[in-house]
């Protein structure tokens, strides 16, 4: 993976159209799957255009619904 150097990266980083309602980032040109946040002070968000996104935004939903279910059972117990 060819990382972007810091001039692309900001171009990129900026552009309003990259950014789907301001929040979620969307760029097929940019092969990172974690870039980060408007404000980089609040962390790294993910580029949802690679291909890899989904999957990984499933993976984290299925590990919280484990954590809460698990949770759940052992109150019932």
């Amino acid at each position: 993976m060819k990382t972007p150097n810091k001039e692309t990266e900001d171009t990129w980083h900026k552009d309003p159209n990259n950014w789907v309602w301001g929040i979620f980032y969307y760029n097929k040109d940019d092969k990172r799957l974690f870039v980060d946040k408007k404000n980089p002070n609040l962390g790294a968000t993910i580029n949802f255009a690679h291909p890899k996104s989904y999957l990984f935004f499933v993976g984290m939903m299925c590990f919280f619904a484990f954590i809460v279910f698990m949770i759940l059972m052992s109150k019932n117990n």
